[in-house]
């Protein structure tokens, strides 16, 4: 079943949109979650724990927002690009064997519509530092329902609708502790917020970012990179996978 969602909140952001927001570094440094953020679950092995110092102060602050018994869960934060690469490179495999009917423009189109390309001027967001993915989740880590009775995927849109009572009363919890920090939402993913990227100055109508992109030592994440290749070699095909 097609999930409906309503198109009237959010903003949409093209590529062609992004492409054109002008680029102001400010230099802020990456710092880690587990130091600035200490309410803040990483839920994955996979995750390199760093995001620009703003953002992990304003994800400190949606944390603090959340009813006890409410944490906020992490499964990606700052990449490198070769990450991006990579997971760019296998959601277009994925993309080619679920529609060999598609021609590339079209194949980009859904590719695009999940991973944000490596070959643009504007640089993906978490490659900047200034995007993070967020589950809703308890003190051990398991994540509250808000996308029932859908998958994650089918019900992406953050204003997915025909959720159940729980999932709309979760994701409006986990939505409005993210805006009300300040951040962004992604409307086409209700897990990915970001603050000072292309992204967030599209969604917020603005003509500049202040984050560009970002890097670590590559040693300081190698243990990470490794699980994250690792990680591919059972990974379902996401357009296959009815989950």
């Amino acid at each position: 079943m097609r999930v409906k969602w309503d198109r009237t909140k959010g903003r949409p952001e093209p590529i062609r949109l992004l492409n054109l927001i002008a680029e102001v570094e400010n230099g802020e440094p990456l710092v880690d979650i587990a130091t600035a953020c200490p309410k803040v679950q990483v839920l994955r092995p996979t995750v390199i724990p760093y995001l620009r110092k703003r953002v992990c102060e304003m994800l400190h602050s949606a944390s603090q927002a959340l009813p006890d018994g409410y944490c906020l869960g992490v499964i990606d934060a700052w990449r490198p690009f070769e990450r991006q690469q990579r997971i760019y490179d296998f959601i277009w495999n994925c993309a080619k064997i679920a529609f060999p009917e598609r021609d590339d423009t079209a194949l980009r189109r859904t590719v695009c519509r999940w991973v944000a390309p490596t070959n643009q001027k504007a640089p993906p967001g978490h490659c900047t530092g200034a995007a993070v993915d967020v589950f809703l989740v308890d003190a051990q880590g398991e994540e509250y329902d808000v996308h029932s009775p859908y998958g994650r995927f089918g019900a992406a849109p953050t204003y997915s609708l025909g959720l159940t009572d729980e999932a709309q009363k979760n994701r409006t919890l986990l939505v409005e502790a993210m805006l009300g920090a300040g951040f962004s939402n992604c409307r086409d993913e209700w897990w990915h917020y970001s603050w000072g990227d292309a992204g967030w100055a599209v969604r917020m109508d603005l003509d500049e970012c202040c984050y560009g992109l970002a890097k670590l030592d590559p040693e300081s994440y190698a243990e990470s990179e490794l699980l994250h290749i690792d990680s591919f070699k059972d990974r379902p095909n996401p357009f296959l996978d009815p989950s």
